[in-house]
């Protein structure tokens, strides 16, 4: 008996020690691999250098070097030269130092103007408004400068000050005014609520809507008190908006996700390589609500920490997700400094909500290396949300109600898209606007007239704006498939009929598209009275995924049926 101890004991220990001879090989494989191949990378480089007919700028190849490298991991991992650690940090936190205002480039004029101040910052407080020209940051010149490039000057130390010179557009003159105007930057961080309210058209049922733009430090205590405002008001059920959130800060989700199911839920497990990447994150506080209906709105950019409140609460069976599937952003990222201040983002580890998936979405480990396309459905996985409906793994989070949102004509994407529209045509029209009205009506009531409508459809055709329509591409690339194939004269006939239907008619696409058109430009309008908060009460009125929630808020049995219940 002794001898087969000692026998199994001795099988064992070998095992043991063939195991760990296998691990040191690989891990010696391993070292020599790296060593060998960060040889061969200097070696190449250092003979470039010294032999290369022209003379290399180190940051530019070494850094090109290094992006690449990046390129055959996931798309999240990426490197930040010093003279960009500052955008790393913003990314990170949402602040930064400067005005508080969104610029951007007059394609018209050839000059970079304001285009939204933000509510409660410098600019706005400094008086600066929608369409002035930036003529000077001190005794610099900006004319012929990018909008990158007047952003830097823009930006400074907190407690800073500056001489800004603007030219201010007159319409109701034709002329335009130079003034100076003295601002002092700070440090800015947009509302993460921009805004929330009892929606009118919810009636007697009272229901609440709440829009959270990003997960930044502390977002959960905005949160949490738009929700305690809302329910002091009356608040029977909630629309919860996460359309457009790009994510952030993991906590703040888990806090969040904290308010509507009880304390001491894990909402989420993140696994590594390292044991620092392994941890479990467990709601901690008592929730404000565990009952009341919640539908959360999702679509295509609604990412990480949006996707682990969505997802979580989906997976408890706490809320209906109604929209589009999300990105699927399913990994990890921590900054790591570098030397000579230089930083690095670097993936560590992958998470899983409560039924246990990861909804990452693109197939970033596959022979090769390097980011593909994303998982397709049929290698997904099946797991079982708390209630014991079907949810998948990868691809992101599938809603539970699909309704996808408005997409935009070629004709509207030419007028509101940045950089799109050299004539610049709504920026005038708003300015005009703006100068005749020194005021409007509350954000949920005001509308265009018609005869606002019409001079606005007369200043865009007397502009000369031009945009391409999608069918006529395709239209171009079918003739060229049919003359390949030797059909095109014996149809020639059809298709120059339908050329011309095919071909713009930009009175006719004005009214075809008015609705889309109108409601963007008076959030346009909204903006320059109410700011951030004003924009997105106006546009409600328009939103068709608010309006099917509203539905499905005031339909319980069927608001049941979707979870399961």
């Amino acid at each position: 008996m002794v001898r087969m101890k000692l026998k199994q004991i001795i099988i064992i220990l070998c095992l043991l020690a063939v195991g760990l001879s296998s691990t040191a090989d690989k891990n010696s494989d391993h070292n020599y691999s790296v060593t060998r191949n960060m040889e061969i990378f200097s070696s190449i480089y250092k003979h470039l250098d010294m032999m290369y007919v022209d003379t290399l700028d180190a940051d530019v190849t070494v850094g090109a070097g290094i992006r690449a490298m990046l390129r055959s991991l996931d798309p999240y991992t990426e490197y930040y030269p010093p003279e960009e650690v500052k955008d790393l940090k913003t990314l990170l936190t949402g602040k930064y130092a400067g005005i508080g205002a969104l610029i951007k480039h007059d394609m018209r004029n050839e000059c970079v103007i304001i285009d939204e101040p933000y509510e409660g910052m410098p600019a706005a407080e400094a008086g600066l408004k929608k369409g002035d020209v930036i003529v000077a940051v001190d005794d610099t010149l900006m004319k012929g400068k990018t909008v990158s490039e007047v952003s830097a000057m823009l930006r400074g130390e907190p407690g800073t000050s500056f001489i800004l010179k603007i030219q201010r557009p007159q319409p109701l003159s034709g002329k335009s005014k130079t003034m100076k105007i003295k601002v002092t930057r700070r440090s800015i961080q947009l509302p993460c609520v921009p805004y929330y309210g009892l929606l009118p058209q919810s009636g007697d049922e009272k229901v609440g809507y709440l829009l959270l733009t990003q997960f930044t430090d502390d977002c959960a205590r905005d949160v949490r008190r738009a929700l305690v405002d809302m329910r002091s008001q009356g608040m029977k059920s909630l629309i919860f908006d996460l359309r457009d959130n790009g994510g952030g800060s993991l906590n703040e989700a888990v806090k969040i996700v904290n308010m509507f199911v009880r304390k001491g839920e894990t909402i989420v497990n993140t696994r590594g390589k390292l044991k620092r990447s392994f941890n479990e994150y467990k709601t901690t506080s008592e929730p404000l609500d565990t009952v009341m209906p919640i539908v959360m709105l999702v679509n295509r950019n609604t990412a990480s920490a949006s996707e682990i409140t969505a997802g979580s609460l989906q997976d408890l069976d706490r809320a209906v997700i109604l929209g589009t599937r999300t990105y699927g952003k399913g990994l990890v990222q921590i900054p790591v400094d570098l030397p000579h201040d230089a930083s690095l983002k670097v993936t560590i580890s992958k998470y899983y909500i409560p039924s246990g998936r990861c909804i990452q979405a693109i197939n970033y480990k596959h022979t090769g290396g390097g980011y593909k396309e994303n998982i397709p459905d049929s290698l997904t996985h099946e797991f079982k949300t708390r209630g014991g409906r079907t949810v998948r793994d990868g691809g992101g989070i599938k809603p539970d109600v699909e309704m996808k949102g408005d997409s935009l004509a070629s004709i509207t994407a030419g007028l509101f898209s940045t950089g799109a529209d050299s004539t610049e045509v709504v920026t005038q029209y708003v300015v005009n606007y703006v100068a005749k009205h020194p005021t409007i009506a509350a954000p949920s009531e005001f509308r265009l007239t018609d005869a606002d409508y019409d001079e606005f459809k007369a200043m865009v055709i007397n502009s000369g704006f031009k945009y391409d329509l999608g069918t006529g591409k395709m239209f171009d690339e079918l003739v060229k498939v049919a003359q390949i194939e030797g059909r095109y004269s014996e149809a020639q006939a059809e298709f120059d009929a339908l050329k011309a239907k095919l071909s713009n008619n930009l009175p006719a696409d004005l009214d075809r598209h008015r609705e889309v058109i109108q409601s963007l430009l008076e959030e346009n309008i909204v903006t320059c009275y109410y700011y951030q908060r004003g924009a997105a009460e106006s546009m409600l009125k328009y939103d068709k995924q608010v309006a099917r929630a509203l539905e499905l808020l005031k339909d319980k049995e069927e608001y049941g049926k979707l979870l399961g219940k």
